[in-house]
């Protein structure tokens, strides 16, 4: 999402407006056994070839999807290609360009799935405790028609807030002062946080003309509305890159198969070591290029689990005011992005397995 839309849409409702709903109901097949992990000090298999390591990888991939936090219409979709009786082919089609995954992405931009997105969102990081008119709104329009989610979109958030605003404001045990130090970490947020929606929401409390309540509303759900669309960032982003890079890997590896096939046989037959040495070369260096971004991944991981850590540390010294209600949701975003680093690693040892196969190979075909 654009930081144009949450400057002009006001920042929450902009910034809902432009994800997709993360359901947590899996489908019942969804109990099928998740991929065993190898240990980092574990050597890889070489008996297994790159083909079918690359396969395997392929499958494990598509099944973290079908069980990740990534909208629904991704999911049910990794889900039916897993299931397809046609095996490793059915998970090609379903990364290939234009395949299933690519169709799935295209139905997030349909407007119902991202009015429904919308709501999920609502109800995520709005607690009854501060917002509970918005809360209790978004939850019935979830719940409800295509044309109950539309309106709350259009209008009804917009006025639940308002009226959630004004109940605080007539109610002194919702009236939290504003400290000075408050202000200027919002303002140390504005300019260092890791992730770039919670720089937005935090820019948008301290822009010109904004009052205490604003503040407040910061602390009460926009803080953890960027925070819920830096992950569902991270994560669609990362998804994406694999997909691409899963398929090119399938490509790269026929086609250096072959060209190492061609070597037997061949009339100029050190024409066609070379084509094969420079094809393992070309699937060496993607998986290595891979590896590299995972590792760039794993980072941007861990700094987010650092400075959630540092988020839930604070809210506990400050124990009440407008600091209440963050502690247990930076808690859980800490442990979130620990799991997501931990993914990171282990993708990123895929990567150099991947990249290890490939050099042997072209070791091979040298001679």
């Amino acid at each position: 999402m654009s930081r144009k839309l949450w400057v002009a849409q006001a920042v929450t409702a902009g910034l809902l407006a432009g994800g997709t709903a993360f359901a947590t109901v899996t489908p019942a097949w969804a109990d099928a056994p998740v991929p065993a992990v190898v240990p980092a000090d574990q050597p890889a298999n070489q008996g297994v070839t790159a083909k079918a390591a690359a396969a395997d990888e392929a499958r494990d991939y598509v099944h973290r999807l079908a069980m990740s936090h990534l909208p629904a219409e991704i999911r049910t979709s990794a889900w039916n290609a897993l299931r397809n009786s046609r095996g490793d082919e059915a998970i090609a089609e379903w990364l290939a360009p234009g395949g299933g995954y690519d169709y799935a992405k295209q139905r997030l931009r349909d407007t119902r799935v991202r009015n429904k997105a919308f709501c999920a969102r609502v109800v995520q990081t709005h607690t009854a405790e501060f917002s509970p008119a918005t809360r209790a709104a978004a939850a019935r329009a979830l719940k409800g028609t295509d044309a109950d989610r539309a309106a709350f979109v259009r209008t009804g958030y917009a006025e639940a807030r308002q009226r959630d605003r004004a109940t605080r404001e007539a109610d002194g045990r919702h009236t939290h002062e504003v400290a000075t130090s408050d202000r200027e970490f919002i303002r140390s947020v504005a300019e260092n946080d890791p992730g770039e929606q919670v720089r937005v929401a935090a820019q948008w409390a301290l822009r010109p003309g904004a009052s205490d309540a604003d503040v407040a509303e910061f602390f009460g759900y926009g803080w953890m509305t960027g925070a819920t669309l830096d992950l569902e960032g991270y994560r669609l982003r990362t998804a994406d890159a694999e997909r691409v890079r899963h398929h090119t890997l399938s490509r790269l590896i026929e086609q250096a198969e072959a060209a190492e096939a061609a070597v037997n046989g061949a009339v100029d037959a050190a024409k066609a070591r070379a084509e094969a040495e420079r094809a393992w070369q070309a699937v060496a260096e993607h998986a290595g290029a891979a590896q590299q971004a995972w590792l760039a991944e794993q980072a941007a991981a861990k700094s987010q689990a650092d400075n959630w850590k540092h988020v839930a540390e604070l809210a506990k010294e400050a124990a009440d005011g407008i600091w209440k209600g963050i502690a247990d949701p930076a808690e859980a975003t800490r442990d979130t992005w620990a799991e997501e680093q931990a993914q990171a690693v282990e993708t990123a040892r895929f990567w150099r397995d991947m990249y290890d196969r490939a050099q042997a190979a072209e070791s091979r075909v040298k001679g």
